[in-house]
């Protein structure tokens, strides 16, 4: 049940890098003039007047690691960006319109690697750097959804990998993408999920997992968003196997101590009655949501040894409620997708 993430292309160099091409663009002439190399050549208008700037060099490093950078520019950004931090590096001390837009243009290329990168680092499951490098795509573009959506999603698999250094984080993620996306944004593509409904499937899911051991009860409520939409979450046994697990070490596990804590061995009440069928409606649902999770499973072999734990744990609240029967269990589990999931009590 884990979607891989997929790379995706960068965002659109923005219109001010391009403009800033063209103006400062250095154009290199077919034969030298002695030793000096025009670079570029600006017009500036200074009140009524324009006076012409022409800045030379004779130095050939110089026109050499610009010209690389100029040459690859557009085909292969990556020695562009290589000949950009060297011409950088090598004449840092200049501060002219030339390391201005170098500079620019670097920080426009990280960012839009950070963005290229940032999938494939979760899919090879390198945690530390893919949340890293999403914090820094945020830090430059608060409201990226997309980093969102994946960040949100990432905590669930590392999660998986027995890794929960960031369920915080991606909680903090993951509910964040999912109000946006509830709120009418929409990212540039949804891939590698279907649209915006399995999407939201998938982010309520993550929820739901990520909560299930400090807050059952928002994991139901997120497991139950999940399981509402048309996608491929609705039909996966862990969907409901959580579901049930949610309910049994929250409600349930509250209402059934202060049962025993307050009504245990004592004469019926109307209270006592009240409180026993407030807990037999939590009953209810983990029924449901075991018999969910065996239906979705169906006869998967992978599945066998889990089906028989689901079907243990749901007979007993099963009989539970029957009087200590199970008349009637095969025949729940095989019909129990053809209703809705049961709302939280």
């Amino acid at each position: 049940m884990i979607k891989p993430l997929m790379d995706y292309k960068a965002s659109k160099p923005s219109r001010w890098l391009d403009e800033e091409r063209r103006r400062v663009d250095m154009k290199f002439v077919g034969r030298r003039l002695g030793l000096a190399v025009l670079l570029a050549l600006s017009v500036l208008a200074l009140g009524g007047r324009q006076i012409v700037l022409a800045q030379e060099t004779d130095d050939p490093v110089k026109i050499e690691i610009y010209k690389r950078f100029v040459d690859n520019r557009q085909e292969r950004p990556a020695v562009a960006y290589q000949a950009a931090r060297d011409y950088l590096t090598k004449y840092n001390k200049d501060k002219d319109q030339y390391t201005d837009y170098l500079s620019k243009w670097v920080m426009y290329y990280e960012r839009d690697e950070r963005k290229r990168t940032l999938p494939n680092l979760i899919n090879e499951k390198k945690f530390d750097e893919a949340f890293s490098t999403g914090k820094k795509i945020l830090a430059d573009e608060p409201n990226y959804l997309r980093a969102q959506i994946d960040l949100g999603y990432a905590g669930y698999l590392a999660a998986s990998a027995k890794n929960e250094s960031f369920n915080a984080a991606s909680l903090d993620y993951a509910r964040k993408a999912i109000s946006e996306i509830e709120a009418g944004k929409a990212p540039a593509d949804w891939a590698p999920f279907k649209g915006k409904d399995d999407t939201l499937a998938y982010l309520n899911y993550a929820v739901g997992f990520l909560t299930l051991k400090t807050s059952p009860d928002s994991a139901i409520d997120a497991l139950l968003k999940a399981a509402k939409y048309d996608s491929d979450i609705r039909k996966t046994p862990s969907t409901y196997y959580f579901l049930a697990a949610a309910y049994e070490s929250g409600p349930y596990k509250t209402l059934s101590a202060a049962y025993q804590t307050e009504y245990a061995n004592k004469p019926e009440t109307p209270q006592s009655k009240a409180a026993l069928e407030k807990l037999g409606v939590v009953m209810d649902r983990i029924v449901d949501a075991y018999a969910r999770a065996i239906a979705t499973a169906g006869t998967d072999p992978k599945t066998d040894q889990s089906r028989k734990e689901w079907l243990t744990q749901m007979t007993t609240y099963y009989k539970f409620r029957h009087e200590g029967n199970d008349t009637g269990l095969t025949e729940y589990i095989a019909s129990v997708l053809q209703k809705p999931v049961p709302p939280k009590p």
